[in-house]
């Protein structure tokens, strides 16, 4: 899918999410402005502007387990293979991440990425250690595990073949049909109730999927995935998200019934989110490709937000409010009935839990 670029963006780039930069002013970095006369006068001496490449830097941090304490997430671990994802999400609500490594959260988080191929290493050896408690291990929940890189790096193979060593538990979140590249473990984890893979499915169309997320598995193959996972019998979720009114919510309904029909069990739904930089960066994408419609999806965001662009506050973050939000609510339980659908807690076992091997040192049985 090629964008267009917008008379608004004329820097927009084709293929990618964001249509700028978009550098944070929140932390004070200085900001740049392109005057148009400027830019044609480099371009008539220097030629068209080269196609943003994506490039992977390499870094080896020295732990890998995240932890956190919120209150409305079902998880307090995770682990992110990477930082910044090609997927070019425009909605990721993980993009302002990057601002914390001075770099923006339009382009940047889709083009300046960040590998670990030391967390299966680092992992082992956090797992070794006598005191750690098992609990499940959340991935994919800052950046996709399965975004394109996986292909050539493998890390988030790797790290599957330490938790299937150890026995520990994983959840995995993905938009990718790449998961099912690993298959084979996903299906022996499955066996000993050691894994639970959620695939996001925004919308049915693949035109509006290749301008909301242009680097992702066109939404047919997630489908193909989900009925791939539901046959190894590798328990499944499908979350339909983001719900973005007057954007993707008309396909809420037929999303899931296609799931019900592929047998897939469980299914919930996430409203947008607009953190930080993420909410200037969607109102350009919305300048771009919806501008005839781009005032009627904000009112309708704020009117579920309490009248702003984002609620950041726990509980309610996850859970909004108001006319639109009740609606949403009433036309997912419906369709959930009609698919015989629900909303399945995957109950993973920790008692399986086995210290790994370090440094070729056997355990002690």
């Amino acid at each position: 899918m090629r964008t267009r670029p917008s008379p608004t963006h004329p820097d927009a780039e084709a293929g990618r999410g964001a249509a700028s930069r978009n550098v944070p002013t929140r932390f004070g970095l200085a900001e740049r402005e392109v005057d148009g006369d400027w830019r044609d006068h480099v371009q008539a001496l220097d030629g068209p502007p080269v196609k943003l490449r994506t490039h992977v830097t390499e870094e080896h941090p020295k732990t890998i387990l995240s932890f956190n304490q919120s209150p409305d997430v079902p998880f307090d671990r995770s682990i992110n293979a990477y930082r910044g994802c090609e997927h070019g999400c425009i909605y990721c609500f993980a993009r302002p991440t990057h601002a914390y490594h001075d770099l923006s959260p339009g382009l940047d988080f889709e083009t300046k990425l960040f590998a670990k191929p030391n967390a299966a290493e680092l992992l082992r050896a956090t797992l070794a250690k006598p005191r750690y408690k098992p609990r499940p291990i959340a991935m994919g929940t800052n950046t996709d595990p399965y975004q394109p890189i996986e292909r050539r790096y493998r890390i988030t193979r790797q790290v599957l073949e330490v938790c299937l060593e150890a026995r520990h538990p994983v959840t995995i979140t993905t938009k990718s049909d790449r998961v099912i590249d690993d298959c084979d473990l996903l299906a022996e984890m499955a066996k000993l109730d050691l894994v639970a893979v959620a695939i996001s499915v925004t919308t049915l169309d693949p035109v509006l999927s290749g301008k909301l997320e242009p680097r992702c598995t066109a939404p047919a193959k997630r489908l193909a995935a989900l009925a791939r996972l539901v046959e190894a019998r590798v328990p499944v979720h499908c979350s339909v998200s983001p719900i973005i009114p007057a954007i993707t919510d008309e396909f809420m309904e037929g999303i899931v019934a296609r799931v019900g029909e592929l047998g897939v069990a469980s299914a919930g739904w996430i409203p947008l989110r607009l953190p930080h930089e993420v909410a200037p960066l969607f109102r350009e994408w919305l300048d771009v490709h919806y501008p005839e419609r781009a005032s009627k999806v904000m009112s309708i965001v704020r009117s579920i937000r309490g009248g702003r662009d984002n609620d950041p506050d726990f509980f309610t973050r996850m859970r909004p409010s108001g006319v639109w939000a009740e609606l949403f609510r009433a036309r997912f339980r419906v369709a959930c009935k009609k698919a015989g659908i629900g909303k399945a807690k995957f109950e993973l076992d920790c008692s399986r839990f086995r210290r790994p091997e370090v440094g070729g040192q056997m355990r002690l049985l």
